[in-house]
């Protein structure tokens, strides 16, 4: 039987009560609209762009906020909005890990990505992992949604999308050239120009706005280096008052000494943090990505926006590690001790094990989406419609080699004979036709938002190396809802339920040997939240909201729980609760000096796994070993869910003057979690005994709860001319932050410093 948490609402319907009453008695809160667009600039707050005009619960991180706090990384970045966890992996943010409200961060699968509203990801339908991920520095703010808005986008709407905004282009020229510089050989380079030019050729407009970012620095362990450069372009021409034409286009490339795998518990204890055999392994990444929306507004409430996009994305990541630090594929290739050495924290010299393996992807994605967005009054009632259609497709081209030589990078050798083999060859296509409508009712204090979601996805995978190849097929229909009523100006309550959806991956739903199709079906949930928005009073701001996320059937892929399991579903149920607040006492008390606070926070007391999680059997019909009886090894009603900690937390304390001096200390807490469906508090405890490989390897256990310190001080010297410095992890804790793959530990201490001249 599902469990009844009736007394979590009732204690949120009691804090929005008196978040409102407290509204209510503020003699200001019936002061005009222009007083009340004078209050100071919260850092998470409804955005302007396209959270603001949406139902359910939104935040955005504001282009001053990546500036001020010289966020170095996407997961610092999302860590000062509520409901949102990241987990560091090789520390550079190039590979972030991220979730919302409770579910699992591995590669970011249950995470919509999008820039300026165009899917973003290199493959959203056939293989949503993300493993590129361009330098936080080059946009200019980050919406994240989380309600029943989510239902205009697609294809992932199970938890929450993140909306990554571009730079604008500035009406008149001008631009900045920045640099900073820091321990662990990091440096950073960035320039921006761009401008307006009126009247062009019977245009009414041209403009652009050109973007380089250089980075390269050692990442969190020994033997692992990052250089990454990313160029972004983009343009706008302005026909007339009713027609614009954005472009966009950008080119990434990242090459990157560094492991795949983790450490064993004992190399962790006994070799550091920081240790890292794999000194040969090496990942790449170029994208090459285009975008163009056409607006045209046909009268002053009716605009149809189409947007066409395409990128190219190459991904080659060479390993002598494949997963975890005790496969054994080093055992029979010259260090027959291999896998008890790393067990027992001994070093090792991956050279002598001769082997190289290589996972390398390509990727080609391409759409185009027309959207209507209307004013009217066809039904008596104050309306907007949000209406849009997306064709989508997508191909994969996979191979997987591997090589006989510590530095291996393909088969075969250009003097005769082959360095290794060619063990996964595959082609996967996604094929995806969507559409959306919403019609938002104003009245009076009210809106009522209906909405609908069509996604109808279809699969191919082709096996070139024996010829076998299959085809699958799936459609959804997702509806939504949601509220927002405002007794007054300064407080709203909003509520939302939609259908939450994620599509299975090509693998997932085409089997790979034989073509067939796999039992895996989507994601789908009932996600359901209910909140306030208000101010109290002059310079405070508060966001709190209540969350019921339960899931008819949810995804995990191997290694996400423990050990290797292959796909599974099953059911499970997060519930919590969200806080977002923030006080500028300068505002407050009418004071020159502005002492300021924040917080961003999410209660997770409910995540649980309601039933089983089932594996997908085996092409045979049979289970793997790893999943006795059909179930992941583990898995059971009532257990917590992996990677899910209680209580999340990011706390700001800062001072700022008009002068432009700001300085501000932030702590990000993360509380412990478990690492497996077995809910072990140590690998020791593992049920095959505490010297099997299971307990040893790293993979299981507790992770403990962590906190982070970070400080950043900014002063203009003049107009256009800004220092800064930035202490990340100041206190150079050492924490553990996955076992997916083994222990992964968080970034040492940085120390950095730089400045930004504007001109």
């Amino acid at each position: 039987m599902q469990k009844q948490h009736g007394w979590l609402p009732t204690l949120l319907l009691s804090l929005m009560a008196q978040g409102v009453a407290m509204a209510e008695s503020d003699p200001q809160t019936n002061s005009s609209s222009s007083q009340a667009e004078t209050l100071s600039s919260v850092e998470v707050e409804e955005s302007v762009e396209k959270a603001g005009t949406f139902s359910g619960s939104t935040a955005v991180i504001s282009k001053d906020t990546l500036e001020r706090d010289q966020v170095f990384t996407v997961n610092e970045a999302l860590r000062k909005a509520p409901g949102v966890y990241v987990r560091d992996e090789e520390g550079f943010g190039l590979r972030p890990n991220i979730a919302f409200r409770g579910q699992n961060p591995f590669r970011s699968t249950k995470v919509l990505f999008l820039e300026d509203g165009i899917p973003f990801n290199f493959a959203p339908y056939g293989d949503n992992d993300i493993y590129y991920h361009p330098p936080i520095e080059r946009y200019d703010g980050i919406e994240i949604y989380k309600g029943a808005d989510l239902t205009q986008f697609g294809p992932q709407t199970i938890n929450g999308a993140v909306n990554y905004l571009t730079p604008k282009v500035p009406a008149t020229p001008g631009g900045f050239v920045s640099f900073t510089g820091g321990n662990r050989d990091y440096l950073n380079g960035h320039a921006r120009y761009g401008g307006m030019a009126k009247n062009v050729h019977g245009l009414e407009a041209v403009g652009g706005v050109v973007d380089y970012i250089h980075k390269e620095g050692m990442a969190n362990r020994d033997n692992t280096f990052a250089v990454v450069d990313d160029a972004n372009l983009k343009s706008i021409i302005d026909f007339d008052a009713r027609n614009r034409l954005t472009l966009r286009g950008d080119f990434y490339h990242q090459d990157e000494q560094g492991a795949a795998f983790g450490l064993t518990d004992a190399e962790y204890r006994k070799l550091g943090a920081r240790y890292n055999p794999d000194k040969n392994a090496n990942f790449t990444n170029d994208r090459w990505s285009t975008s163009a929306t056409y607006e045209h507004s046909f009268n002053n409430d009716v605009t149809l926006e189409t947007s066409f996009y395409w990128s190219a994305y190459e991904r080659n990541w060479w390993r002598q590690q494949n997963e975890f630090p005790t496969e054994n594929q080093c055992v029979s290739r010259g260090i027959p001790t291999y896998v008890q050495d790393r067990e027992n924290g001994i070093p090792v010299d991956m050279d002598l094990c001769n082997y190289n393996s290589g996972r390398l992807r390509n990727y080609e994605t391409w759409g185009v989406a027309p959207t209507l967005h209307a004013k009217h009054d066809l039904f008596g009632i104050e309306s907007q419609l949000d209406a849009g259609l997306r064709a989508h497709f997508e191909n994969q081209y996979r191979r997987m080699i591997r090589g006989s030589t510590a530095d291996a990078r393909d088969a075969s050798n250009p003097n005769g004979g082959s360095y290794g083999q060619l063990t996964e060859n595959n082609e996967r296509f996604a094929d995806a036709y969507s559409g959306f409508v919403q019609n938002k009712f104003i009245w009076n204090d009210w809106t009522f938002t209906p909405g609908v979601r069509v996604e109808s996805v279809s699969y191919q995978r082709k096996n070139l190396l024996n010829g076998a190849q299959g085809q699958s097929s799936l459609t959804e229909i997702l509806p939504s809802f949601a509220m927002t009523y405002a007794p007054i100006d300064s407080a709203e309550l909003f509520f939302g339920i939609h259908r939450g959806f994620a599509p299975p991956r090509v693998e997932d739903a085409v089997y790979n040997d034989t073509g067939g199709s796999a039992e895996v079906g989507a994601e789908i949930s009932w996600n359901t939240e209910f909140g306030v928005r208000a101010r109290p009073v002059r310079g405070v701001k508060t966001e709190l909201t209540y969350f019921h996320n339960d899931f008819d059937s949810l995804t995990v892929l191997g290694t996400v729980g423990g050990g290797t399991v292959p796909v599974a579903q099953g059911k499970a149920l997060y519930e919590g609760i969200e806080l977002m607040a923030r006080a500028d006492f300068g505002d407050v008390f009418n004071w020159t000096h502005n002492p300021y606070a924040q917080i961003a926070y999410m209660w997770l007391p409910t995540a649980e796994t309601t039933a089983a999680f089932r594996c997908v059997p085996l092409s045979s019909g049979a289970y793997p070993a790893s999943c006795p009886g059909g179930h992941v090894f583990g898995s059971a009603a009532g257990k917590r869910a992996p990677y899910a900690p209680e209580s999340l937390l990011t706390a700001t304390l800062g001072y700022s003057h008009p002068t432009g001096f700001d300085a501000h200390l932030e702590a990000a807490f993360v509380s412990e979690q478990y690492a497996d469906f077995l809910n072990l508090d140590s690998g020791a405890d593992h049920p095959n005994g505490p010297a099997s490989s299971a307990a040893l390897g790293g993979s299981y256990g507790k992770i403990n709860d962590y906190v982070v310190v970070n400080f950043a001080s900014s002063y203009k010297v003049r107009k256009d001319l800004t220092l800064f410095v930035s202490l990340k992890n100041m206190l150079d804790n050492t924490y553990i932050t996955d076992r997916v793959r083994g222990i992964q530990s968080g970034m040492p201490r940085l120390v950095q410093a730089g400045f930004k001249y504007e001109f």
